[in-house]
């Protein structure tokens, strides 16, 4: 759906809502910025702008203006359109907040923009002017910060919807030159202010589970299959692939790491495949035996557990914990 197309949605949905009585098409088109001045034009704009209504779920009601008028008149009854009451759980308003953070995107502008138009037409004043690109509606109180600016977002983001594999190119951490990649994708997932893809990559020696930094794929990404094709396995969770990606995933690139670990802490530097015995030279601590594929988020990751945790080698990858520590500090 297209901008201009939301907006004029947007504005019939707030008109209809505060009428009084039922109004006519003429009168719809005379309140309502966007129709086109032709009489056979505006008509067939207007069915298929009372088609996309009804399809979105809107109760576009029916009726005569007047006693004595024969014409057709629109409306939408209030007590049909708005929300019960809602009441979300801490996880749920979480989730909602991330996905409002991110509707301006472009490649999600069409969704959101329909979902926006069903849930806070009935509290939005009418819509813009045709031409104004800043003034889409937006949820008041909001501030989007996460955005999908990677070229690589909107191509992945449909194959994973419509379930298609893709290929691309792709340049991992330490590698002078980009492989070709051929995903099978399962999820797209933002962490730390990147975006990831994670799935079954059939290029990989051998073939197996992979997650790919979006920030790191080269070229255009292109579907290498019909929809429908791809199939995530039962009980794929691609955020706990993605939250582990930088310590034992995407084994052809990791590099091993030695950590030193306070006794009790640092669970998640700890977990399988990685090695742990007590440090013989310092009481109280574990040496921690792991590998990692991306510098920059495995060193946030041992940063984030603070004095707990300290890299013994290799030397980048406490250069950057220190880094990152010190950036804490100067905030």
């Amino acid at each position: 759906m297209s901008k201009r197309r939301t907006e004029r949605l947007l504005s019939i949905v707030v008109l209809l809502l505060s009428a009084r009585r039922y109004l006519t098409a003429e009168e719809i088109r005379r309140a309502v910025i966007g129709y086109p001045e032709q009489d056979a034009a505006f008509k067939r704009t207007f069915e298929r702008d009372k088609d996309e209504l009804r399809e979105l779920g809107i109760p576009l009601e029916t009726g005569t203006p007047g006693l004595f008028d024969d014409e057709v008149g629109y409306r939408i009854p209030r007590q049909d359109y708005e929300l019960p009451d809602i009441h979300l759980t801490a996880d749920e308003a979480a989730v909602l907040g991330i996905a409002a953070r991110v509707w301006r995107s472009a490649e999600l502008s069409g969704a959101a923009f329909g979902a926006m138009l069903k849930l806070t037409a009935a509290s939005s004043g009418p819509g813009p002017a045709d031409g104004d690109d800043e003034a889409a509606p937006a949820a008041p109180g909001i501030v989007p910060r996460l955005t999908t600016q990677e070229p690589a977002f909107g191509p992945l983001w449909e194959a994973v919807r419509d379930r298609r594999p893709v290929t691309f190119s792709y340049l991992a951490s330490g590698r002078a030159a980009a492989s070709q990649r051929e995903l099978e994708p399962w999820g797209v997932v933002s962490r730390r202010g990147h975006w990831y893809v994670a799935g079954h990559d059939r290029a990989a020696r051998p073939p197996g589970t992979r997650v790919f930094r979006m920030s790191r794929i080269s070229g255009p990404v292109k579907m290498a299959g019909q929809a429908g094709t791809v199939a995530v396995p039962p009980g794929t969770d691609v955020r706990e692939l993605v939250k582990d990606w930088g310590t034992t995933r995407d084994r052809d690139d990791a590099r091993p790491a030695t950590l030193m670990v306070r006794a009790g802490a640092g669970l998640g530097l700890r977990r399988p495949p990685a090695r742990t015995e007590p440090s013989a030279r310092k009481p109280g601590w574990d040496l921690v035996t792991t590998r990692f594929a991306d510098l920059t988020w495995f060193a946030q990751y041992v940063a984030s557990f603070g004095p707990d945790a300290e890299v013994t080698d290799p030397p980048d990858l406490r250069d950057a914990v220190i880094a990152c520590l010190k950036g804490v500090l100067s905030t």
